[in-house]
């Protein structure tokens, strides 16, 4: 297929703006966009080397309990074979180009066969992530319109058939939950996949997905309460990983270790699992980050790269000097996700004997990275170049107006694979991206002469923990809705460990009963949040600090907390 030939990206609407025609007709003609789908993108590399090992499943079921006898492992033939009856079995079952499908998986082989069977459908993955819950997955299935919901039976303890039934019941357009291992009342995956058998093979040509189509939608981090919906095109996001292969090295020799989340944006595409397999590489999925079981597993399978986020990768650099293991062929260390402090960045090398790639980067689109060549003072104090030569960058003061080299502002960026707006966010996106295209990503940054990306903070209330961003109001609005509490406020505060966590300050109503933080932090997580969302720490406070408008100062409430901390 010719450049000439690539399906013409949408017209821009409200509900779903995308790039301009000129602005998409320069991205094909500089060769970014190269008019492929992933759905063809693993045919082709099936055919290629149809014999390659694709994906090693570790595990023993969605449990994570580690197999005895090496779990699985799927060739790139068995991996594309798969993703066809499954289509094929989705199909019969009414699943159609367009449609919605919330996917909440854990780090098991079928994540990636259900994400090619909805690709090759021209349907859409909805990527939640296992740590979601009702508050979540409900808006996610509400807001989507989802007709299917993909979760494993139980993981981590948690038992996902129990949700799954509640969203069947509150959502009218949830016709289908299928589920990895005992379904229950729902529909068993293993079952639409066998129904597929007969009939497998890709969709009629009039209704496969193409290149400039909406792939998925991915999940931000939310500023505001529940994550806002990214659309990724097949185009846009093929062209970072083709893009991050080339910066990290990776190619079919590589082998890469999905530690965190699969469905997260950093390890699906920084160069993550996708970029692995566009490459024609080895995927390798970690149950569990902890070095108890991703060493074992570099050792095993000869580990070439992974990626953490901060945290971990303290935990790695802790556990490595102990460890029997033996973690000689990993080369690349990436971490992202939150910004890696440079005292923590000069330890990778002399301790894990790897070069770093420091990452940084957002599921709406830009990514910037370490160069491994970089020098390595570079690599430890900064945060990377951009993917792309498009990539426009801009560090503006408050009032949008650009500032010099090496100075502290607000990060802007267009670009070939960010977006120019959330998915059916009209009102958001004319906050979110300015009138000529560019994306506030809230970053606070500066520009260094040799155009390395130093990120100082956020702009946005929102709290970074471990990588796990927390919107303060959100957290708020729930502690509000407990019958005793007058008012909420939820600030970030420092962390060793996490680099941030969250601090509920809360004052009561007045003549209710003593309240402990054990009974706040219980009836916040009782509301269906995910675990990381639950606040570290309640304070219990008669008033809030003002500003001179009399809004709540969060920055003298930050302040207080650090320095208690300190004391």
């Amino acid at each position: 297929m010719t450049v000439n030939d690539h399906a013409a990206v949408e017209e821009p609407t409200a509900a779903q703006p995308t790039w301009p025609a000129e602005y998409a007709q320069r991205y094909r003609a500089a060769g970014w966009w190269r008019g492929e789908t992933f759905g063809q993108m693993l045919r082709e590399r099936a055919e290629a080397h149809p014999d390659r090992i694709a994906v090693v499943d570790p595990a023993d079921g969605p449990s994570g309990a580690l197999s005895e006898t090496g779990g699985r492992r799927w060739s790139y033939r068995e991996l594309d074979q798969r993703a066809d009856r499954l289509a094929a079995g989705l199909r019969a079952r009414g699943v159609r180009k367009g449609d919605r499908v919330v996917l909440q998986l854990p780090n098991i082989a079928e994540f990636f066969e259900v994400v090619f069977a909805l690709f090759r459908i021209g349907a859409l993955p909805v990527f939640a992530l296992p740590a979601h819950r009702a508050t979540e997955i409900g808006h996610f299935c509400r807001f989507t319109e989802a007709v299917a919901y993909v979760i494993p039976d139980v993981h981590g303890g948690f038992d996902y058939r129990e949700l799954a039934s509640r969203m069947r019941a509150e959502v009218p357009t949830l016709r289908e939950v299928l589920v990895v291992g005992d379904p229950g009342e729902h529909t068993a995956l293993e079952s639409v996949a066998a129904a597929g058998e007969p009939v497998a093979g890709p969709p009629p040509a009039d209704q496969r997905p193409a290149p400039g189509d909406l792939a998925f939608l991915q999940l931000s981090g939310g500023s505001t309460g529940v994550p806002k919906l990214i659309p990724r095109t097949h185009d846009d996001y093929i062209y970072s990983l083709r893009g991050s292969n080339e910066i990290c090295a990776v190619d079919e020799h590589s082998v890469y270790l999905c530690a965190l989340p699969a469905a997260h944006n950093f390890p699906l595409s920084s160069p993550g699992t996708l970029g692995a397999l566009y490459a024609g590489a080895r995927v390798v999925l970690a149950p569990r980050p902890s070095p108890d079981t991703a060493f074992p597993l570099i050792e095993r399978e000869k580990v070439t790269i992974t990626g953490l986020v901060p945290p971990l990768a303290l935990v790695w650099l802790e556990a490595a000097p102990e460890s029997t293991a033996d973690l000689s062929s990993l080369e690349v260390l990436l971490v992202g996700g939150a910004k890696f402090s440079s005292e923590a960045a000069r330890r990778v090398r002399p301790t894990l004997d790897c070069t770093l790639q420091q990452v940084f980067g957002m599921a709406e689109g830009l990514v910037n990275y370490t160069r491994l060549d970089d020098p390595e003072e570079t690599i430890v104090t900064t945060q990377g170049r951009p993917i792309s030569p498009d990539d426009e960058i801009r560090i503006v003061d408050d009032q949008d107006d650009d500032l010099p080299v090496g100075e502290t502002g607000h990060l802007l960026t267009r670009g070939p694979y960010t977006i120019r707006g959330y998915w059916k966010a009209p009102e958001h996106n004319a906050r979110a991206f300015t009138a000529d295209g560019f994306y506030r990503t809230g970053d606070v940054v500066r520009l260094t002469e040799t155009g390395h990306l130093v990120v100082e903070g956020r702009a946005k209330d929102q709290i970074n923990r471990g990588g796990e961003k927390v919107a303060a109001e959100e957290i708020e609005n729930h502690i509000l809705a407990h019958p005793a509490v007058h008012d909420a406020a939820v600030v970030s505060m420092p962390d060793d460990y996490l680099g941030e966590r969250t601090c509920a300050y809360v004052i009561l109503r007045e003549n209710t009963g003593p309240l402990k933080p054990v009974e706040m932090k219980k009836f916040v997580r009782q509301r269906g949040l995910a675990a990381y969302k639950v606040p570290d720490r309640v304070e219990f406070v008669t008033a809030f600090p003002a500003t001179g408008i009399g809004k709540v100062s969060k920055k003298d409430l930050r302040a207080a907390i650090a320095a208690r901390l300190r004391d």
